[in-house]
């Protein structure tokens, strides 16, 4: 009887893949326009100046430059500072 039983208790031991979440480029470094800067389940950064939201509210750069972070009322907000002669 024993060799049933374990095998229901083993029929549910399952587990889902890693979704890969977290800041991709930090501040400072170089994007290119149309990367990736973050991938996240909802807005714990918001997009600024220069970036876009997904609608899986992944943060993506629209131009090319430097990331920047910074709270603006409360919130976490990345922008994309362009800058000439960056050679990305």
């Amino acid at each position: 009887m024993a060799h049933i039983k374990a095998g229901a208790t083993t029929k549910g031991n399952r587990d889902s893949m890693a979704k890969r979440l977290g800041v991709k480029v930090y501040g400072g470094q170089k994007v290119k326009s149309g990367g990736i800067i973050i991938r996240q389940t909802g807005t714990k950064y918001h997009p600024g100046e220069g970036t876009t939201l997904g609608k899986d509210f992944t943060i993506q750069a629209i131009t090319t430059g430097l990331v920047n972070f910074k709270k603006r009322l409360g919130k976490m907000v990345v922008e994309v500072l362009p800058s000439k002669g960056l050679g990305v």
